[in-house]
């Protein structure tokens, strides 16, 4: 039994209480998220300028291009869901759906975005000279803590059910 004065709101809302938090965290992970992403499409375009294949950047191949290309569309879709989603707490509005797509998006973002940067570094992706490796670590991780990623994905549809 939790004597009443340590309670935090009523008996029984306890529950409530930790989702309606999530609400306010997980734009913070989003953000996160948005970060390993970000920082994974700088190194892997830095690199693929600098590393050298049949006397040209790597960079000059339509593959790497098209790899970046899509990093960098699907870094800037996530900061705008990240964006939205802690624009709402600021109005007071209610941002389950929304936090849970930030979420979601932007985690399984930083997951492909690390993993694409490996790609670029080639076989050098996977040492610890470079820091794309620790990205993907740090990506998969996004996807896992604060709800999974399967777990938003629930929350989001039945917020769309629901309507």
């Amino acid at each position: 039994e939790i004597p009443v004065d340590h309670r935090i709101g009523d008996e029984g809302q306890g529950f409530r209480i930790a989702m309606r938090t999530f609400d306010r965290t997980r734009p913070g992970v989003a953000a996160a998220a948005l970060g390993v992403g970000r920082r994974s499409l700088e190194e892997a375009t830095r690199y693929s300028l600098e590393r050298r294949a049949f006397g040209k950047p790597i960079a000059r191949q339509q593959a790497i291009q098209f790899i970046l290309a899509d990093m960098a569309k699907d870094v800037e879709a996530a900061r705008l869901l990240t964006w939205q989603s802690a624009w709402m707490i600021d109005q007071g509005q209610r941002n389950t759906k929304e936090c849970s797509m930030a979420k979601c998006f932007a985690g399984d973002m930083a997951m492909k975005a690390a993993t694409d940067a490996v790609q670029v570094f080639g076989g050098y992706g996977y040492s610890k000279e470079y820091p794309v490796e620790k990205l993907m670590r740090d990506a998969k991780v996004m996807q896992i803590y604060e709800g999974t990623n399967q777990i938003q994905r629930l929350i989001i549809a039945r917020h769309l059910l629901e309507a």
